[in-house]
């Protein structure tokens, strides 16, 4: 038995090894807490994170030019056109009568209040080309960027995505009016802008012909229209001797589509590095080398289009906000009383059973899911411009929003006029043996999209 004095000791002595062992552990877990990894960072709420790449897509889409002002300034030398003498440029320059007139557009929303009022009230000259500058300025001509130096004096310009796939409703005037992002504008003369430049020296050169000749194709290309195939191929002319541009397609009810583009060439991201690089003409990179195929793309092979790089990459970091902002854009609905609903109702039992139009336009897409391309052949249509791509092939066309963009026809070149043409066209490619009521309806049903 322990004595009472040894007893004490050995508990002083176990208390004091009590304590340091606990303030052992204490420092422990301080150096443990001190030195512990900080947590990774959370990544982006998805919902906040989807709404500002949409934003910035929007932006993206309407104002920015990718770098092209070097191409449409400083090689064609457009901007001195659009000037004109009076203005330091040459010719009688583009007032906003001419700009109106060859389908470009004016955002009302860019307008000051007293600018809209002085149009309103006919106080600004809309036959002078000052007028135009104004408008640039203020980046109220829908597609334009236009570049100015420090004097105001304009000193290029260059053009974005919305040039081809804005319009306006037209709520202040005809071509002027709040922005309708991503309808085709099937006003727009492309051809006709171009060949206003001074300097069509670049696109001869590409080309291998002469002045007369490139007119000659841009001039054949009427308002909505664009040839996105000429600086790959060359051809300005179908063997019918029809020119070879295509309808400006809608930008919008894209989201669950896979392929793009009449002829797919391929996802919606790829088209947007293709045209902002190889149309646009804007400073980038992009990469295909399907473009190397000398035999169908004589003239990309040739200036290795499909081995782009710039040396300052103007394009691909906005890819994912464009993307995101094509996809926000939803089919218009068709406006009220513009369709019979009754016949409606009954086209889109035809449309479902006997006219077969479900089984390739599927909705809620009204396209394939998945690979959404058919033979010239299995539709009873020439190759001519499925040819002119890489898949040799028609994509089955998304049909929301028809009725949005029904100016200039149907099909990739316009060549159906209506939409009862169309269906005349399937009833007797498919042999479905339609009655012309039948027909009407699935009209309707069409119209109603």
């Amino acid at each position: 038995m322990l004595r009472s004095g040894r007893l004490g000791k050995l508990l002083r002595n176990a208390g004091a090894m009590a304590v340091v062992a606990l303030a052992g552990g204490v420092l422990f877990n301080v150096s443990a807490v001190s030195q512990a990894p900080r947590p990774a960072a959370q990544p982006p709420r998805p919902m906040a994170y989807a709404n500002a790449l949409v934003n910035q897509g929007r932006k993206v889409f309407r104002y920015d030019d990718f770098g092209d002002d070097a191409f449409w300034g400083g090689a064609l030398q457009l901007h001195r056109a659009i000037e004109g003498a009076a203005n330091g440029g040459v010719g009688p320059g583009v007032s906003p009568k001419t700009a109106l007139a060859v389908g470009l557009k004016v955002d009302v929303d860019a307008l000051p209040g007293a600018v809209r009022r002085a149009l309103a009230a006919g106080k600004v000259d809309l036959n002078s080309p000052a007028t135009t500058l104004t408008l640039l300025k203020l980046k109220a001509v829908v597609g334009l960027t236009g570049h100015f130096n420090r004097s105001g004096t304009l000193q290029s310009v260059g053009i974005t995505c919305a040039v081809c796939h804005s319009t306006v409703n037209d709520s202040f005037a005809p071509g002027i009016g709040r922005r309708l992002d991503g309808r085709p504008n099937r006003d727009l003369n492309v051809g006709a802008i171009v060949s206003l430049a001074p300097n069509l020296k670049p696109v001869t050169d590409l080309l291998g012909v002469d002045v007369t000749t490139v007119k000659k194709v841009l001039g054949a290309w009427g308002p909505g229209k664009f040839d996105a195939e000429l600086f790959l191929d060359g051809k300005g002319f179908r063997p019918d001797g029809r020119t070879a541009a295509t309808l400006i397609p809608p930008a919008y009810g894209l989201a669950g589509v896979n392929l793009h583009t009449y002829t797919g060439w391929g996802s919606i991201p790829y088209w947007n590095a293709f045209v902002a690089n190889l149309e646009m003409h804007g400073q980038g990179t992009f990469t295909d080398e399907r473009l190397d195929n000398a035999a169908k793309f004589p003239i990309a092979a040739r200036a290795r289009m499909g081995h782009t790089r710039s040396q300052v990459d103007r394009i691909s970091s906005k890819l994912p906000a464009l993307h995101a902002y094509q996809l926000s854009l939803g089919a218009p609905r068709a406006p009220a009383g513009s369709f019979n609903r009754a016949a409606a109702r009954r086209g889109r039992a035809i449309f479902d059973t006997k006219a077969k139009c479900a089984s390739c336009h599927l909705p809620p897409t009204f396209t394939d899911p998945g690979w959404n391309l058919h033979s010239p052949a299995q539709i009873c249509t020439d190759d001519f411009q499925a040819q002119r791509s890489p898949t040799g092939g028609y994509r089955t066309t998304p049909l929301r929003g028809l009725t949005s963009h029904a100016k200039g026809g149907y099909y990739h070149d316009g060549r159906f006029l209506t939409l009862e043409q169309v269906v005349q066209h399937y009833n007797g490619c498919f042999g479905l043996g339609l009655t012309a009521g039948e027909q009407s309806d699935l009209v309707e049903y069409l119209k109603s999209l």
